[in-house]
């Protein structure tokens, strides 16, 4: 399906006139006595703090887990990596940790992944203990963390060289506007250091991508040249300067529009690649993916190294590898968007370099483009970069900001990312609380106000398997919509929508259940218990999903008994309350030997 067909779902025709219908609420939590008899305007936009889920070391408190759909993806860095920040930044609501390796050194790695699982979180392993959660922190001493991690590669890059005379490393060239600057590939400019005439880029193959009228851009398209013509001999690429601007040593390098032949793992990335599954990582990001064949060597590579590192002693045999989360952040991806989709196990909208490599303009349509194909397929996306830069420096985002991850959520993101927010910045656990209200806001509007961006999402996931299987073209990671789980989904989230459910559980083992639920986009939390901890924290990513690691807790009970149990943890995380009605939805084996294993569905109300 080509990704331009994605987004002509109609628009939702009853948004306006049921927001129109809405009650207004102020902003203030409590009501004068006056206000009751004042005529109510058409919104509900309530404060959504009094409802959040933090512990009480924090700013709020609520015996009820109210926990976000979409889920934040946050950066750890110098400033957040230490235990007492990174147990707040927890709390507050960050579903995966992202390990930035393009900075990490091994030391600060090793740092942050101890002491994220020694972090406690509402997120938990179920033990024999039956100890309940405390109601001062909402948390137990006997519940483990399993939050997930995301290893973002380097990748395959261009640079600049090294400048003539940077003895520093803080030195800087001015290129003047209409100056000519030759690009060299050659050894003799390498040793000889860039200069503002003659600029080393370490990419032998730049001439044979590029032709007159290109653009190139420089650290970040700081400096745009316009290629002039390509020197016989190919070593050199003659340019002339746009702007005006100073340029570092080894600064980046984008050719928007050029196919180029790089790797799709440089040998810094199959490193990291090898070591973070030796750390267990959830989630491989891979940096600049041009096309499905980049994902599919990244694929084999990791295969090859569950090999080598299982004769160490260092990998369980059958033990599910990382998922594959690929960044959209080149033209070259986007020509190829279908078949990296096809490939991957979830998608990266890398805004950052995605804005150096098309039109800025153009950015915020791919994006929405992005996230309809990635709903379509049933497959989790992060929108990602500068979504709250501002709370870098600043206790408050802009408008924008806000407006950014707001229309993310509509859009239909399954995540959202902070990057150098929460890694660098000065406040990265008011950050997350930020975010996390923001979601809120955003989910309750369309919940009640304005339902038409999550039907739309779902009527794609739905017409997407369809055309998918009438053409036959079921594939990695595709849902068959005339099978058993597909039906159990479809028919768990209209019986919670029926019924006006809290939360649907689902008791799985290999996590097909929850993600197929996710993709049919309930206004409910999916509440997933899992027999491993690796299949939960990689239902992670997935919207509305919060698995749970129940072990042999649940299995080990007779099957007409697991689903009441399973109401119970329930209720006793905070995710039900007495009165509340739920959906619990599961697959069980066949013990007569003359049928095909069970799928079930019931409908209850909590004790």
């Amino acid at each position: 399906m080509m990704l331009s067909k994605m987004l002509r779902t109609p628009p939702c025709r009853t948004a306006t006139s049921t927001l129109l219908a809405r009650n207004f609420s102020a902003f203030s939590t409590t009501a004068t006595p006056s206000s009751s008899s004042r005529p109510r305007s058409s919104f509900d936009l309530p404060d959504p703090r009094p409802s959040m889920s933090y512990q009480t070391s924090l700013d709020y408190s609520s015996n009820k887990w109210n926990p976000p759909l979409s889920k934040i993806v946050a950066t750890i860095g110098p400033t957040s990596e230490q235990l007492d920040v990174l147990q707040d930044v927890v709390r507050c609501g960050m579903r995966i940790m992202r390990l930035n390796f393009s900075h990490a050194t091994v030391e600060e790695v090793e740092l942050r992944v101890r002491n994220l699982r020694a972090c406690k979180g509402r997120h938990s392993i179920l033990t024999s203990n039956k100890e309940v959660i405390t109601t001062s922190t909402g948390e137990s001493t006997v519940h483990k963390n399993v939050r997930a991690i995301l290893l973002d590669t380097r990748g395959p890059e261009i640079r600049m060289g090294k400048l003539a005379n940077d003895h520093s490393g803080h030195e800087t060239v001015h290129i003047a506007a209409g100056s000519e600057v030759a690009l060299c590939t050659t050894d003799d400019v390498r040793d000889g250091g860039s200069t503002a005439e003659k600029l080393y880029v370490d990419y032998s193959k730049l001439a044979s991508c590029l032709s007159p009228g290109m653009k190139v851009l420089l650290d970040d398209g700081a400096i745009i040249l316009t290629v002039s013509k390509i020197e016989p001999g190919g070593t050199s690429v003659i340019c002339t300067a746009d702007n005006s601007g100073e340029l570092r040593s080894r600064a980046g390098v984008n050719l928007p529009g050029a196919e180029t032949d790089l790797p799709a793992m440089s040998a810094k990335d199959r490193v990291d690649i090898k070591y973070g599954m030796t750390k267990d990582v959830d989630y491989v990001a891979a940096s600049f993916i041009q096309n499905a064949d980049g994902v599919r060597q990244i694929r084999e590579y990791m295969k090859e190294c569950a090999v080598e590192l299982a004769k160490e002693g260092k990998w369980e045999e059958g033990r599910p590898l990382p998922l594959i989360i690929s960044k959209i952040e080149s033209q070259s991806a986007l020509m190829h968007f279908d078949e990296i989709l096809e490939e991957s196990d979830g998608i990266m909208v890398a805004r950052g370099d995605l804005g150096v490599e098309i039109p800025i303009q153009q950015v915020t349509n791919a994006q929405k483009e992005m996230v309809a194909a990635c709903n379509a397929a049933g497959k989790p996306v992060i929108v990602a970069t500068q979504m709250l830069e501002s709370m870098a420096k600043n206790p408050r985002p802009t408008r924008a900001e806000v407006a950014d991850v707001t229309n993310a959520i509509y859009d239909g993101a399954d995540c959202v990312m902070l990057s150098g927010e929460t890694a660098k910045g000065k406040y990265p656990v008011q950050t997350i609380q930020m975010m996390n209200e923001i979601i809120s806001s955003a989910e309750r509007f369309t919940k009640y106000s304005m339902p038409g961006p999550n039907l739309q999402a779902r009527e794609r996931f739905v017409r997407g398997q369809k055309e998918k299987a009438i053409r036959g073209l079921i594939g990695r990671g595709d849902y068959d919509s005339k099978s058993v789980d597909s039906a159990l989904a479809s028919a768990s989230v209209a019986a919670a929508e029926e019924r006006d459910a809290t939360v649907i559980i689902v008791l799985t083992s290999q996590g097909v259940l929850p993600r197929l639920i996710s993709a049919y986009r309930p206004n409910v939390p999916i509440l997933a218990f899992c027999d491993s901890t690796k299949v939960a924290k990689q239902l992670m990513l997935h919207r509305g999903v919060h698995p749970i690691h129940v072990g042999d807790e649940i299995n080990n009970l007779p099957i007409v008994k697991r689903g009441v149990s399973a109401i119970q943890y329930a209720k006793q995380f905070g995710m039900v309350q007495e009165g509340d009605n739920v959906v619990v939805v599961a697959r069980e084996l066949a013990t007569d030997g003359l049928t095909t294993d069970f799928a079930t569905m019931k409908i209850a109300t909590v004790p």
